[in-house]
């Protein structure tokens, strides 16, 4: 673990857990990441932010494979292995992965070939 990282445990209830797990899913970024923004943005030396104005981060259209594994809820080996495989939507350009958010979730919905 780098220097400038301090471990962090802390058990949520399952409301306030499915929602970062929904973030996640949605912003493509980590937990941590989240948690640090939030910190970042709600807690000063003068303690609690008080108010705050929702704003929902519009999801990209193109997605890196760590992106597309968030938001399949797959690790990013298994889906680099079926795009490979063509099982699902994707593009290689040079030695990365981009997927289409729309194409992603329009393969997720179609039913399974028999």
């Amino acid at each position: 673990m780098p220097s400038d990282q301090t471990p962090l445990y802390v058990r949520l209830s399952n409301e306030p857990s499915n929602r970062l797990e929904r973030a996640v899913s949605v912003s493509g970024k980590s937990k941590r990441q989240l948690v640090e923004d939030a910190v970042r943005e709600h807690l000063t030396d003068d303690g609690l932010v008080v108010g705050r104005v929702a704003l929902q981060e519009e999801a990209p259209e193109i997605l890196t494979l760590p992106e597309a594994a968030s938001l399949l809820r797959i690790n990013q080996a298994a889906l680099k292995d079926a795009a490979e495989n063509t099982l699902l939507p994707g593009r290689r350009i040079g030695d990365e992965w981009r997927f289409s958010r729309a194409a992603l979730l329009s393969w997720l919905s179609q039913s399974e070939p028999s």
